[in-house]
């Protein structure tokens, strides 16, 4: 089980064509200014921004801490799964051990144990499964809404229509320009 944090403040507003319609125009005159003032300033008339949630989640304070009490909880489910799948690996072991000399009657009675210690099993990993998934945003949950709130506090400052999160999965930007980067913006008003 592998949990790992993501962060979709906004989520895809418009499709990829407008996007692109949209920062075409605003890309070459972000590319002319020098770096430290594409971070500094939002081109005049924009309409259009972008973050990468990627690289704000981490930053948060209080993510190392989630990370940390959710890592030690998963730790403890894995564990457990680790055991018990180790009990059905004996239980295997053992059946396979013994079958050419158990009574059919016996070897079918083996062989049901061992498919319901595999469903007991499945069902266990799939509750902590999904026991872990509502830690995680019960964890997360909180921290999310207070990057949306500063990026909402961000768009509605500097009049955007449109804040897109390049870190999202499943995004179809494929170039910005960085004068249309919030994402550093966005960490320095968390911390």
């Amino acid at each position: 089980m592998t949990y790992s944090f993501r962060l979709n403040p906004l989520g895809r507003l418009i499709p990829a064509v407008a996007l692109s319609l949209g920062l075409a125009a605003q890309h070459a005159a972000a590319q002319a200014q020098p770096p430290a003032q594409q971070a500094a300033q939002i081109p005049t008339g924009t309409q259009f921004a972008w973050v990468n949630s990627q690289q704000i989640l981490p930053q948060v304070p209080g993510y190392a801490q989630a990370e940390s009490t959710l890592n030690a909880e998963v730790a403890g489910y894995r564990a457990e799964v680790e055991r018990m799948q180790t009990q059905l690996d004996s239980l295997v072991r053992e059946y396979d051990r013994q079958q050419i000399a158990l009574s059919p009657s016996t070897r079918q009675a083996k062989q049901q144990e061992i498919r319901d210690t595999q469903q007991r099993l499945q069902q266990h990993y799939n509750d902590l499964q999904d026991k872990a998934t509502s830690r995680e945003r019960e964890l997360v949950s909180p921290l999310e809404e207070r990057v949306k709130g500063v990026i909402e506090g961000i768009r509605a400052e500097h009049n955007l229509r449109f804040i897109f999160d390049v870190g999202a999965p499943g995004n179809n930007i494929v170039a910005a320009g960085r004068a249309l980067d919030l994402t550093a913006r966005v960490v320095q008003r968390l911390q």
